[in-house]
């Protein structure tokens, strides 16, 4: 109610003002339907309800009249630079525009339907055994283009309580440790202890500040330990297995993207069948016919 009051209010004094642009205009107003036209440009119209999204209660009057002015004026703009194109422009030209909108608006409305029915009827369920046999068929597909490693890091303040005892614990990592550790892993800054992941050496690059040069060649190094500091934190590194560049990629690494590959693969079969089930439908029914 607050809301339709505001804009009654700034359309009455917004229109005092835009009248002199409007006179004309006001007596070619012959909208089709029952709604409140608030400004016409050529066979153009926008209505009240068009504008009404654009302010909400909280908006005051003289914001209201700002937000809605310069809405009017744009749009009045597009639409009279619009008619002029369709003057001037080419009939060529002109074509080739409707045609690619048409085009567009053909591929949102069949893109919208064919995913709502994929998402509907499309089993994203896939076994072990699926995704092993994609991956023996077609492991030459599945090669390393980075160094992947197998690593477990802690990153913890340089004054941290017995030190020497976490690394001792981080190095063992019996499972008597990785409890230990797990249990106080609030003192750390950041940690992960999950070292049976492969992990892109990029994403540890990120994690782990202080590493040079000479440190990234020692993170390429399997069962290896690394011990770095900055001016704040220590950080407690090992490397538990490495995978170079060019190396064949491990199924554990590959299976988020065979899953992917193999989802797609019932996704577009699922819309062939579709486009087949509609056409068919279309023919039975005297829906559509291939003239002579």
């Amino acid at each position: 109610m607050l809301k339709k009051l505001i804009l009654k209010k700034y359309f009455l004094g917004f229109f005092l003002g835009f009248a002199a642009l409007l006179t004309q205009a006001c007596d070619y107003f012959e909208p089709s339907e029952d709604r409140t036209v608030v400004v016409r440009v050529n066979d153009s119209y926008l209505y009240e309800e068009d504008i009404a999204s654009l302010i909400n209660e909280d908006t005051s009057p003289e914001d209201s009249s700002i937000i809605v002015s310069n809405y009017i004026t744009r749009w009045a703009t597009q639409q009279l630079l619009i008619d002029r194109a369709e003057l001037n422009l080419p009939e060529s030209q002109q074509k080739e525009f409707s045609d690619l909108v048409s085009n567009y608006r053909n591929e949102l409305y069949t893109n919208a339907y064919t995913e709502a029915v994929v998402s509907r009827d499309l089993d994203t369920s896939l076994n072990k055994a699926e995704i092993e046999d994609y991956y023996a068929q077609n492991k030459e597909n599945f090669i390393l283009n980075e160094d992947l490693v197998k690593l477990r890091y802690i990153n913890l303040a340089k004054n941290s309580n017995n030190l020497d005892e976490l690394k001792t614990k981080f190095r063992r990592f019996n499972e008597k440790d990785q409890q230990d550790l797990i249990d106080i892993a609030l003192q750390f800054k950041n940690y992960s202890l999950n070292d049976s992941v492969w992990v892109k050496t990029k994403s540890v690059y990120n994690k782990i500040g202080p590493l040079s040069v000479e440190d990234r060649a020692s993170l390429l190094k399997k069962s290896n330990f690394m011990e770095l500091q900055d001016s704040l934190n220590v950080y407690l590194v090992y490397v538990n297995d490495v995978l170079s560049r060019n190396e064949q990629a491990p199924l554990e690494y590959a299976s988020a993207t065979i899953r992917e590959i193999l989802l797609n693969k019932r996704k577009q079969a699922l819309i062939k069948e579709l486009e087949k089930d509609i056409t068919k439908d279309a023919i039975k029914n005297n829906e559509f016919e291939i003239y002579n």
